[in-house]
């Protein structure tokens, strides 16, 4: 299945979780905190101004992101778990 965000969202394909901490603890899937990092798969088209222009996102397809740690809203598609946030929620880009 594809998924083409509209507007000036951005679909993220969440990192892995950590299995264990620094001291070699291994945490259990409910100890685990929301991954704040992942790699871009869709954008969308770009955001629409008042007067009717798209503005382009600076986000591309293979970016890997960083996001807020509860923004947007988690999806499910043929068993991947996935992320649709907006531009804006996107903090920064890890080169």
């Amino acid at each position: 299945m594809k998924i083409k965000p509209l507007g000036d969202r951005v679909l993220v394909k969440p990192s892995e979780g950590k299995e264990q901490t620094k001291g070699g603890i291994v945490l259990p899937d409910t100890a685990k905190e929301k991954p704040q990092e992942g790699k871009v798969t869709a954008v969308g088209a770009g955001k629409r101004t008042d007067d009717g222009k798209t503005v382009p996102l600076s986000i591309k397809v293979g970016d890997k992101v960083l996001y807020g740690k509860y923004s947007g809203t988690e999806i499910t598609v043929d068993g991947e778990e996935y992320l649709i946030v907006r531009e804006e929620d996107i903090l920064a880009v890890v080169e």
